[in-house]
């Protein structure tokens, strides 16, 4: 067992770590495994999701929301991205789903920027063959090319 000082000083540790950066519970079983003894870590981070500190669903919200308006993604790059961070895939899944029209729309949003980007060097043909292969869903890229 550990003494309460002890949890005390890791659950420091740990919450620096967090309040840094967002972070999912997956990066901080990775970051802190060797250092904390695992049964501590679970009891943090128990405490730490009890306290809304580590929320995963909260996370996944708040990077969608931040590729939204920093990145032109397709709707598989964002799930990517988002499974890369040790997020569960059923969760990532669900969100997905329950937003399906806003992320279809900003998927379409985000092709057209590309469209325009690329459009002085490539062919539309090229253009679409680009967005396929990066993830996008061929009906949002005609959408996308219909209104460009």
């Amino acid at each position: 067992m550990y003494s309460i000082e002890e949890f005390d000083e890791k659950k420091t540790q740990v919450m620096k770590y967090i309040v840094y950066k967002k972070r999912t519970e997956q990066e901080v079983r990775n970051k802190f495994s060797r250092i904390i003894d695992e049964s501590m870590l679970e009891d943090i981070i128990e405490y730490l999701k009890e306290a809304k500190y580590l929320d995963d669903s909260e996370y996944i919200e708040k990077m969608i929301n931040n590729f939204k308006i920093l990145k032109n993604l397709s709707i598989k790059e964002v799930k990517y991205k988002l499974l890369a961070k040790g997020l569960n895939k059923n969760q990532v899944e669900d969100y997905i789903y329950e937003h399906k029209e806003e992320l279809n729309e900003y998927e379409i949003n985000s092709a057209k920027n590309l469209i325009i980007k690329k459009q002085t060097d490539m062919e539309n043909d090229q253009i679409k063959q680009y967005l396929l292969k990066k993830g996008y869903n061929i009906e949002n890229i005609n959408k996308a090319m219909f209104e460009n």
